[in-house]
């Protein structure tokens, strides 16, 4: 009977519009409260959801020619990939059948499919259409992946899941400094108002990390970015440097208007193209994706919810990642994950509202359908976008080896990191092709890519490698 008059109580004070419910996985909030606090996970995730973008997209070549995107047509990629981002949002907090958590774990595109997309979309047997042709089939792949996670789970590992985390940091430094000295294949790379304006740039992050307080600490990346995008206009109207060209901005409105509704790349000139290579290519970092995903919702449960995580949940957000990646690529965007940034903000302010955070969701939509807002992202210089990402990547090695050392430092786990950051990362740094012997899509995935050869490499030898018995005290 108390039971039940508990479970009553609770009830009643979930369906009642209250404050305390923002400290509730469900109930309703009042919108005064919800829509900042949503637009604080908008605010904490906005950037690099976008950068990836801006630089896959910048160097991707249209396939048969030489050509690179126009500045429209990435400007309308960039509205796609935030209204991709609160589609997926959306699928996490409100599932469809077994597709969704029911967490409160916000999605953007990722970081972790740089370098294989950097590879699929500069090749001009491939290019754009390519690179999106793989993101479809790569994302229902890990849909399906996620949805029979509980034959597998047990497989992946601590130390594995903490070498690819590291894997995914290291590969990303080279990206980061190529943004920083200007953008890759640029003329005046290197020159010293790119090195300065980046500098400035990771000062002010730096500098707002420290001296922004509470939740506001998340904000130092967009904090750093504002102030770097408005230094290389002064420096532009000044005539110091080009840096910043607006010019895009006008074009996109004329082309596209100050109105439009995200489109199906089936409806556009760049229709996909399925390729079996591509698709070997970046499958594999699809499980990588599966694995930081497993680790982003496993933070959420034990550090906002304080208990562990239900096998269904971890289905549901693995099918999200994998399902909403392949919606991405059917607008012409870039694959889907659940961002670190928004679950270190969940479990720091205990904010776990789901209703609170769909706000966040809606505003991503919202924002999509005025492409101006894209071109203006899309006018900010490389060496501004390297010096806030040069910081997030250093980030992403840290996260991994905390995840290390929450592992038992014995032989069997030197043994798998030692070789697995050995062969890896040491494949991408030969000097010709190791495995010219092999077919072209194996050298594909592993000489470029240090991710897919730790992530393999780590997964076999926590598989064979005999775990030592324990010896009586």
């Amino acid at each position: 009977m108390e039971k039940e008059k508990a479970y009553f109580e609770k009830e009643a004070m979930v369906s009642e519009v209250s404050e305390e419910n923002l400290y509730r996985l469900n109930g309703r909030v009042p919108l005064q409260k919800a829509i900042p606090f949503g637009l604080q996970h908008v605010l904490a995730m906005f950037v690099a959801n976008l950068a990836p973008v801006l630089i896959v997209c910048g160097a991707a070549i249209v396939y048969g020619t030489e050509e690179h995107l126009s500045p429209a047509e990435i400007t309308q990629i960039l509205q796609c990939a935030m209204f991709a981002a609160g589609i997926g949002t959306t699928m996490q907090l409100y599932p469809i059948w077994k597709i969704g958590s029911k967490l409160p774990i916000v999605m953007g595109v990722s970081f972790t499919f740089l370098g294989s997309l950097l590879i699929i979309c500069t090749n001009p047997n491939l290019g754009y259409e390519g690179m999106i042709g793989a993101v479809i089939l790569g994302g229902i792949f890990e849909g399906l992946v996620g949805l029979s996670a509980k034959y597998w789970r047990r497989f992946l590992t601590p130390v594995v899941s903490a070498c690819v985390v590291i894997a995914i940091g290291l590969s990303l430094l080279s990206v980061g400094m190529d943004s920083w000295g200007g953008g890759s294949g640029v003329e005046d790379f290197g020159a010293w108002y790119h090195l300065l304006v980046g500098a400035i740039t990771l000062i002010v992050c730096l500098a707002s990390r420290y001296l922004l307080k509470g939740t506001y600490k998340n904000l130092n990346i967009l904090v750093g970015l504002i102030f770097g995008y408005i230094l290389s206009i002064i420096f532009t109207v000044a005539g110091i440097a080009p840096m910043v060209d607006l010019s895009g901005i006008s074009e996109t409105i004329s082309q596209v208007g100050y109105f439009s509704i995200p489109k199906l790349v089936f409806l556009t000139e760049h229709k996909p193209i399925f390729d079996v290579g591509a698709f070997f290519t970046i499958a594999i970092v699809f499980l990588v994706s599966a694995a930081e995903t497993t680790g982003a919702t496993t933070a959420v449960c034990t550090g906002a919810l304080n208990r562990d995580i239900k096998t269904e949940e971890l289905q549901g957000s693995l099918a999200v990642d994998g399902f909403s990646s392949a919606i991405s690529g059917c607008f012409g965007c870039l694959p889907l994950t659940s961002f670190s940034q928004n679950v270190g903000l969940v479990t720091m302010t205990n904010v776990i509202n789901r209703f609170t955070i769909f706000m966040g969701a809606l505003i991503l939509i919202l924002a999509s359908l005025f492409p101006p807002l894209g071109a203006f992202f899309n006018s900010i210089p490389q060496s501004v976008l390297g010096g806030c990402t040069v910081m997030m990547f250093g980030s992403i090695m840290y996260e991994g080896i905390k995840m290390l050392k929450e592992c038992k430092f014995d032989d069997r786990t030197m043994i798998i990191v030692s070789l697995s950051f050995c062969i890896g990362v040491g494949l991408t740094q030969t000097s010709g092709n190791f495995f010219s012997c092999f077919p072209q899509a194996v050298g594909d995935i592993f000489n470029g890519n240090a991710v897919a050869g730790v992530f393999v490499v780590s997964l076999l030898l926590s598989l064979f490698l005999p775990k030592n018995k324990k010896e009586d005290e």
